[in-house]
């Protein structure tokens, strides 16, 4: 009987212990993100980018500057890179929404297309997206998108990207275009610059490519049939800028470019944003999100308002090209 008495008695008191310690309801009730023991929020961010690549790194960077800058230490990454597979950034996507991430931050289309499919709630924030609207993620306009989905654009002013056939190029007749048939930002640059182009009367031609296997036979053929090139902010076409100085040094083609990462390698100029300070502005878009200041919805998507000419003085060299007072030679 007094064995019976002390097991009740010391049942009791571990239910009374366990009841001071209180239940996890009690640690917070404002969101995944709150630690109980500080009181202090703590964010995750998933970072989808679509593959390794100087402007989207750039890009990433800004983002993460923005976003410790103005939550501090209470904001944590959990990066990942998809190789360019769009397989990779479903499954990437899928999982931080498994993880319950608090927002996830979209590099590039394929990656932004993943992440809204993945996810209708959670706040998803794009950057490196030249187009919006082409992408297919927006409910809305991209003055208010209207679902989860909002962030920056790197479109810099195609018109005055092809004034710089005009200024530097003033004799060029025939025009390549190319870029991946898979990128759907890369068509609407496309479809664009050829508008442009023919205005000036500057024949148009479009070179598509299915992936980078197929780069070398069709800009072999292309330079055949074209004086000058023009690439747009095609993440495919920029994995291989090495490939493409190479084939169009070799015929003395030029080609102007729709980033300057891109015009370091393999281009004559360029009239470009900065994906750093792109991806900045990004990260302050959702600094604003996590912290309940906006929401997607009404959150209007941002565009670059400086850009800059610059030119490669190594291709200029070896084209034999005169570059005109005002435009900066990229490194100065």
């Amino acid at each position: 009987m007094k064995k019976r008495l002390l097991s009740i008695c010391t049942a009791a008191m571990l239910i009374l212990t366990l009841a001071a310690c209180g239940t996890p309801a009690d640690k917070g009730t404002s969101g995944s993100g709150t630690n109980a023991d500080t009181g202090a929020i703590k964010y995750t961010v998933g970072i989808l980018q679509q593959l390794e690549h100087p402007a989207l790194d750039a890009a990433t960077e800004g983002f993460k500057e923005a976003l410790t800058e103005k939550l501090g230490d209470s904001v944590k990454f959990d990066e990942a890179n998809a190789q360019n597979d769009m397989n990779n950034c479903t499954t990437i996507a899928n999982k931080f929404v498994s993880d319950g991430v608090d927002l996830i931050m979209a590099n590039a289309t394929t990656a932004l297309q993943a992440a809204a499919a993945a996810t209708d709630k959670i706040p998803v924030v794009g950057t490196s997206i030249t187009d919006y609207n082409s992408a297919g993620v927006l409910k809305g306009t991209v003055e208010k998108p209207g679902g989860n989905v909002t962030g920056a654009s790197d479109l810099a002013p195609l018109d005055q990207q092809a004034e710089l056939f005009t200024e530097l190029l003033p004799n060029v007749k025939k025009v390549g275009i190319l870029y991946c048939s898979s990128e759907p930002n890369s068509k609407f640059q496309a479809d664009k610059m050829e508008e442009l182009l023919n205005a000036k009367q500057i024949e148009v031609k479009i070179f598509t490519v299915a992936d980078s296997n197929e780069i070398q036979n069709v800009l072999t053929a292309a330079v055949e049939e074209i004086e000058a090139l023009y690439i747009p902010t095609d993440n495919t076409i920029a994995d291989n800028t090495e490939l493409i100085k190479n084939i169009t040094l070799n015929a003395k083609i030029p080609v102007i470019t729709g980033e300057e990462n891109q015009c370091k390698v393999c281009g004559l100029a360029t009239l470009s944003i900065s994906y750093k300070d792109m991806g900045y502005s990004a990260g302050l878009v959702a600094a604003d999100i996590l912290q309940g200041k906006a929401n997607p919805a009404d959150t209007a998507i941002v565009y670059s308002k400086e850009v800059t000419k610059l030119f490669n003085p190594e291709i200029a060299k070896q084209l034999g090209i005169e570059i005109p007072e005002g435009i900066k030679a990229i490194g100065e």
